[in-house]
């Protein structure tokens, strides 16, 4: 039987979310180095993420439910549809981890020398069209 990577991730809490949506839609799946990523972060480059597996048989239903995932507008806490405050753009990634300013800077600097996972990151929305990083007014 042959097996297909349908989307990789460094978290493994959307891992699982994406996971438990495919199965719940009747598309049998499993992850593929879900522990070693877990156990130690560092890991993710090596091992190249954690992957969702499924049969090739199911790619194109899997790829529809993925696809009407990534498409769902990105909405505030009281559902109002996040947009860039630059450029007015709704293409955007969430959850980008952003070390811009002295903190992350001194973050990555420590993270080096001491061969850790980075210290301290911003969870922030990044624009697709003008790459201006912001938090979403709640």
């Amino acid at each position: 039987m042959d097996f297909v990577t349908v989307k990789v991730f460094d978290n493994p809490v959307e891992a699982h979310l994406l996971k438990t949506k495919l199965e719940s839609e009747g598309i049998p799946c499993f992850l593929q180095d879900e522990h070693i990523v877990s156990l130690n972060p560092l890991y993710n480059y090596a091992v190249g993420g954690i992957k969702l597996v499924i049969h090739a048989s199911d790619t194109e239903a899997a790829s529809s439910i993925i696809k009407e995932i990534d498409n769902r507008p990105l909405l505030t806490e009281d559902n109002r549809q996040v947009v860039c405050p630059q450029c007015g753009s709704v293409e955007l990634y969430a959850n980008y981890k952003s070390m811009k300013g002295a903190k992350g800077f001194l973050s990555a600097v420590l993270s080096f020398l001491m061969g850790v996972f980075p210290i301290y990151y911003r969870n922030v929305y990044k624009c697709k069209a003008c790459e201006n990083e912001f938090k979403a007014d709640m």
